[in-house]
């Protein structure tokens, strides 16, 4: 097997810069054929309902359903699913349930008013969601933990009633997903996927309830269709590849960071894996330890294609500067494996999720850490977050003028009024003067 040889770069080369962006850009831009056949299910979703819903069911799914309620599976089924289970994958779950519904519970937001000395009331009233949808790959491809990152914090929100869509090629279901949808309080799940099942929650069926919000992952199909209802309804994001940064010191064991870049390299060939290390020596230690353990991995050739075509290692002049680095590229997942984590963390702005010192592996937090696994990717942690309860949470503002509030105000909003040449905003409120 041919030895990886990563791509190096240097903070003090002259085009760092632009060596660095080459690497970070990954082409994200539409396939107009997929885009075109996507609008053009939605559209039949929409005006056809139930009868298009089992129609794509059947022919892309490789199922024979012949009315839609059969689409829906039974909450004694999802019962069924988690008694079934072995011992070691139910508290495996049940373990991880319970450390993400803690973590959640710490994130809910709380109404709040406070009255002026007129007697003016303001405040912001905060309220769940009435439905959401989730979305969950099916078949083989079957993530579980994600089921539980998705529908915990929308239940400790307080969400009226959540609704999974997941896709059961040729019939398959897995117990370990349906088992997660019975802990974590899912409502309804239905048997569909891909753009179908997206129009579906977007806009409602016969039989599928539409909802408010649309989260969870998917393939090229779903994050297209996710795209193109936006607006209908609200979406969590659109996610890229996953990606890992690592911080690194040059004092943990290379073996360990090598197993921490594989960890998102397995995903896919587009995953992204980077290590960035004042020590020139420690990068050279890693990339051995990578040519070492990669004939051991069951997902070895896709880990190789990840680490050659999109990976990195980047060698710095101190940490301070790897914390630059850093946040200019605003990693999904970044590891701060040095002796001192927290300091280091306090130069670190834009990172959807930080794993603080050496035995905080990012792995931790994709099943049981209890932070959501469901984190902004390709840079866009400059500007967002990860998913959580508040994502299913929304603010409504609250005022209430007095008498003399509204006298005074209307004096102020009078001039602004007819400043914009808005005579009636004026006039209604003059007459509260």
């Amino acid at each position: 097997m041919t030895s990886i040889n990563m791509l190096r770069l240097d903070s003090a080369s002259p085009d760092f810069a632009q060596a660095l962006k080459q690497r970070l850009d990954w082409d994200a831009s539409d396939d107009l054929e997929i885009h075109q056949r996507v609008l053009e299910i939605i559209a039949n979703v929409r005006k056809k309902g139930d009868e298009a819903l089992i129609d794509y069911t059947n022919r892309f799914d490789r199922t024979q359903f012949q009315t839609a309620g059969e689409l829906e599976l039974s909450q004694a089924a999802l019962k069924q699913a988690w008694d079934s289970l072995p011992d070691a994958q139910a508290k495996a779950l049940q373990t991880a349930a319970e450390r993400i519904r803690s973590y959640a519970e710490h994130q809910k937001l709380q109404s709040w008013q406070y009255t002026e000395a007129n007697g003016n009331l303001l405040g912001q009233k905060v309220t769940p969601l009435d439905r959401a949808g989730l979305y969950v790959p099916g078949g083989k491809a079957a993530y579980p933990s994600s089921v539980l990152m998705n529908a915990i914090p929308a239940k400790v929100a307080g969400v009226g009633e959540l609704i999974m869509v997941v896709p059961t090629p040729g019939g398959e279901t897995n117990a370990m997903v349906l088992a997660a949808a019975y802990i974590a309080g899912v409502d309804r799940v239905f048997t569909i996927g891909g753009a179908q099942a997206v129009a579906a929650l977007a806009y409602g069926t016969e039989t599928i309830p539409a909802v408010d919000k649309i989260v969870g992952p998917g393939n090229f199909y779903v994050a297209t269709a996710k795209k193109l209802v936006f607006g209908q309804v609200g979406i969590d994001m659109i996610a890229g590849p996953s990606e890992i940064l690592i911080i690194c010191d040059g004092e943990t064991d290379p073996d360990w960071i090598a197993m921490d870049l594989f960890s998102q390299a397995e995903h896919d060939e587009n995953a992204q894996s980077i290590l960035i290390s004042d020590q020139a020596e420690f990068l050279d230690q890693v990339e051995a330890s990578i040519n070492k353990l990669l004939p051991e991995m069951e997902r070895a050739e896709i880990i190789r294609a990840s680490l050659t075509e999109r990976g990195a290692f980047i060698k710095v002049a101190d940490l301070t500067e790897a914390a630059e680095v850093a946040n200019r590229i605003a990693p999904e997942h970044l590891e701060l494996s040095v002796a001192d984590p927290e300091a280091l963390a306090d130069n670190i702005r834009n990172a959807g999720a930080i794993f603080m010192g050496r035995y905080t592996a990012e792995a931790l937090g994709d099943y049981c850490a209890g932070p959501n696994h469901v984190l902004p990717t390709s840079s866009t942690a400059r500007y967002s977050s990860p998913l959580g309860v508040y994502d299913f949470q929304k603010r409504s503002s609250l005022i209430n003028c007095s008498a003399a509030g509204a006298s005074e105000l209307g004096r102020v909003a009078s001039v602004l009024a007819r400043g914009e040449s808005l005579t009636a905003h004026a006039r209604s409120a003059e007459f509260r003067i």
